[in-house]
């Protein structure tokens, strides 16, 4: 109520030309501020990635200004490893830890419906393999119960995985799953949109920015540690090892969902029902895709486990490990499932398979691919205020 009754006075405020008051930092985005102020008078790191020059356009960091910067920052770690301000010194400047800390507060603040923002605190591993082995529990007991025994479960059903779950039903689980995490994501970063287009110039959209903010979500632009060295992970040594797996994981991940849409494509369009074999191009797609994101999560998980505990938040390594471990079994589970056509473990497979995809898409609005979102938003933001002229008087970026 007092935050609602807030906004309220500061809606008539603005009506009635009156100046709003800043909205008061927590404790998280003061520290960033107090960070910033300290890198805004060194800027040894300006050319490291597009957090500083953004930096640079200003002198003060409100709320909004905060949130845009911290989303902005890739947390590749150079500007950590490059400062002299950081720990053991007193200013205490890791700008990486500290925006990773805001940016898991902006996932929770953006969250829509606002009442499970929380999950972003909750959604860990223990929790998303729980979620993930329920669904596929529920699945074979379905099986089970349709088919009137276990024998069920170990038997080469005919028509394939339809002949288990037919085609209708999964459009009937899947899609009312996956359209609620389309639209929670969209209206989450569509305030986070209308909160950082008045920090960064508010200046529309153009072809220029917006292929500009392309090449560098595409790319993995600032993933090279400013000096195309790579980034950091366990210690001072730079490694492209990073960047390399979140393309595999992104591509792999692309892929597969291309393959789902270009087989709705044969299904619905060309009367072409599954499962479709090698050489069709849903099976292309999704093989390629399959492998890509099971070696890009291997190798994150990896990454992961060994990275250095001051490049980023503790408290969101369970949600981390979560989403590359609900990636991974995806991706395996959809491999072993294609592996296992034609023989009596399909069904038990398919079961594994659906409970992992369906608890992959109910966690999306609530987990670490939040961060892709809010990252490309940020970016085209970014690539619309470098355009502007710059707020104090230096040089344009």
């Amino acid at each position: 109520m007092q935050a609602l009754e807030a906004l309220t006075r500061d809606a008539r405020a603005l009506a009635n030309g009156d100046v709003v008051p800043a909205l008061p930092l927590s404790g998280a985005e003061s520290e960033v501020a107090r960070q910033l102020q300290i890198c805004n008078a060194c800027r040894y790191c300006e050319g490291f990635c597009a957090v500083f020059p953004a930096m640079t356009r200003r002198l003060e960091f409100p709320k909004a200004d905060i949130h845009f910067l911290a989303n902005l920052c890739h947390n590749c770690g150079a500007c950590l490893h490059a400062c002299q301000y950081a720990p053991p010194h007193e200013f205490a400047v890791n700008i990486p830890q500290a925006m990773a800390q805001v940016r898991g507060q902006t996932y929770v603040d953006y969250a829509w419906p606002p009442a499970l923002g929380r999950l972003y605190q909750r959604n860990g591993l223990t929790l998303s393999l729980a979620l993930a082995a329920g669904l596929a529990l529920f699945l074979v007991l379905a099986v089970v119960q349709h088919g009137q025994g276990l024998g069920a479960l170990w038997s080469t059903p005919q028509g394939g995985f339809y002949g288990i779950f037919p085609h209708n039903l999964l459009v009937g689980l899947f899609a009312p799953v996956f359209l609620f995490a389309t639209l929670a994501l969209a209206l989450g970063v569509r305030r986070f949109w209308r909160d950082v287009t008045p920090a960064t110039s508010g200046a529309p959209l153009s072809a220029p920015a917006t292929a500009e903010a392309a090449d560098a979500v595409l790319r993995l632009k600032y993933l090279d540690g400013g000096h195309g060295e790579g980034c950091h992970n366990e210690d001072d040594t730079t490694t492209l090892s990073r960047r390399r797996f979140h393309h595999l994981t992104f591509y792999g991940f692309l892929l597969c969902f291309a393959a789902t849409s270009v087989a709705t494509l044969y299904h619905y369009l060309l009367g072409q029902a599954a499962p479709y074999d090698l050489p069709s191009l849903p099976k292309l797609l999704g093989a390629a895709g399959g492998v890509s994101l099971a070696l890009g999560t291997a190798g994150l998980w990896r990454l992961n486990l060994r990275r250095h505990p001051a490049h980023g938040d503790a408290a969101q390594k369970p949600m981390d490990r979560g989403f590359i471990a609900l990636l991974f079994l995806t991706a395996t589970s959809g491999l072993l499932l294609w592996a296992a056509r034609g023989t009596p473990a399909l069904a038990l497979m398919l079961c594994l398979h659906l409970g992992a995809v369906m608890a992959l898409f109910a966690t999306l609005p609530y987990g670490k691919f939040a961060h892709g979102i809010f990252r490309t938003a940020a970016l085209l933001r970014h690539a619309v205020e470098k355009r502007q002229p710059h707020p104090i008087g230096l040089d344009a970026d």
